[in-house]
């Protein structure tokens, strides 16, 4: 078996994962297994709220310093609310944003 080499890691949203099925369904013709579980996991579950690039330049252009195009990424996909959610999204890591700074991101969400 070949050995892979991660070139380069990129975190996508769900709405970009589910263009790129589309893409390899259009190339292939048919799905293999797991790939037909996650687009039936984005069929469920994917949120078609907003322009998820537009929405993504206007947190970028917010110059968080500590914010993460991963954390980016997982707010664009679960459109958080409130700030307790948005928290949520942090707790992982090892990183503190100040509370102006998640109003901010919050209130880009909401627009």
């Amino acid at each position: 078996m070949a050995e892979i080499e991660v070139v380069n890691e990129v975190p996508i949203t769900m709405a970009q994962m589910k263009k790129k099925l589309e893409e390899i369904k259009k190339r292939d013709k048919e799905l293999n297994f797991r790939a037909k579980k996650v687009e039936e996991y984005l069929d469920q579950f994917l949120t078609k709220d907003k322009k998820q690039e537009d929405l993504r330049k206007k947190i970028t252009d917010l110059n968080i310093s500590r914010l993460r195009d991963r954390q980016i990424t997982k707010i664009l996909d679960l459109m958080p609310k409130d700030i307790e959610s948005l928290k949520i999204i942090f707790s992982g890591d090892n990183v503190t944003i100040k509370q102006e700074d998640l109003e901010k991101i919050l209130q880009a969400v909401k627009e």
